[in-house]
């Protein structure tokens, strides 16, 4: 493993950042809302009348699969993890792997037992919750260094090599789904005890087995077939005709302004609600409707401004020292 490996940062990872920092300062677009209205994107279905939780299993098979695939993701931690000021607390899941029942950085999936009681007769069902992979990700919007995207088949991408850990994607997430690692990430070479603290983690809807064919790692290993993907239209045509059919509800259509992640379920999803209490790493399922639709540009503005002229000069001078050692390398001398 080498030097770039451990420490998750190279020149490349800087020149995105100024990039990012670039185009977001010209007010480049981004890619979801180039396709906002296009066709081609993808969409999941769970059908929780189908997924039994993997009951034979001490895992169930979307969340090991999925740890499975991600295990190398997060390179190793800076020890000792920088303290942020004034906040005084970092959150370091790296000796916390095996944690399957919530939201991790080192868990992008978990499956939640809900005893519900309809009709008067009990019933158990299991909801598999990860990002929802939203229409118009307030997330992507906000972020003030362009790590969050809406990709062309649908998946909200964050980049781990653009990412500071400032949590604004978590925050105003209806779910609260991205997880943050401390001590790993370009902040620990720009202010690593004032900006950021860390990388957000989510699902990222398997994007490099997608773009080789393959499918997502939860959907392929679901033995009970309970969740498919496919193409957008298709995918919600057959949720709401098996909705239809078994009388079921929807969820994930119109929450947060629209998914591409649609729920079908055989109770009521406020009684799927009512046994879930919404903590760190576990969301609900409220009917929540789209946060920041009319303040987008505005809180994208305000968050970005201060960073911009920081972090283009750290960047700068990075880049400025990477090629004055670059040249005394090869025997070069600086000309002041």
């Amino acid at each position: 493993m080498n030097e770039e490996r451990k420490s998750g940062l190279n020149r490349r990872s800087f020149l995105k950042v100024a990039a990012g920092i670039a185009s977001a300062g010209a007010g480049m677009s981004r890619p979801g809302r180039a396709i906002a209205a296009g066709e081609g994107r993808l969409a999941t279905l769970i059908d929780l009348s189908l997924c039994d939780g993997c009951a034979d299993r001490a895992i169930p098979a979307c969340v090991a699969v999925c740890k499975e695939i991600n295990k190398d993701k997060i390179p190793p931690i800076h020890e000792p993890i920088p303290v942020p000021w004034p906040r005084k607390a970092v959150e370091d899941w790296s000796r916390r792997r095996e944690v399957f029942d919530r939201l991790t950085p080192y868990n992008f999936i978990y499956v939640h037992r809900a005893e519900v009681e309809v009709e008067g007769r009990p019933r158990t069902v299991f909801v598999p919750r990860r990002c929802m992979h939203c229409d118009n990700p307030a997330c992507a919007t906000i972020c003030p260094f362009s790590a969050n995207h809406k990709h062309e088949n649908g998946a909200v991408v964050i980049d781990p090599d653009l990412c500071f850990g400032g949590a604004k994607c978590k925050s105003v997430c209806p779910w609260e789904i991205p997880q943050r690692q401390s001590g790993v990430g370009i902040y620990l070479h720009i202010l690593p005890n004032l900006a950021g603290n860390g990388v957000m983690y989510k699902c990222d809807l398997c994007r490099e087995r997608l773009a080789t064919g393959k499918l997502p790692g939860c959907i392929e290993a679901c033995p009970r077939q309970a969740m498919l993907i496919g193409p957008r239209r298709q995918i919600f045509a057959q949720g709401e005709e098996q909705a239809k059919a078994m009388g079921g509800y929807i969820y994930g259509k119109k929450e947060n302004g629209g998914t591409a992640t649609l729920y079908i379920s055989p109770v009521p999803i406020a009684a799927l609600n009512a046994t879930m209490k919404k903590q760190p790493g576990r969301p609900d399922m409220k009917a929540e409707q789209r946060r920041m639709a009319e303040t987008d540009r505005i809180g994208k503005a305000v968050l970005q401004a201060p960073l911009y002229g920081i972090a283009a000069g750290v960047v700068g001078a990075f880049l400025s020292l990477s090629r004055r050692k670059d040249r005394r390398k090869g025997g070069e001398k600086d000309h002041e």
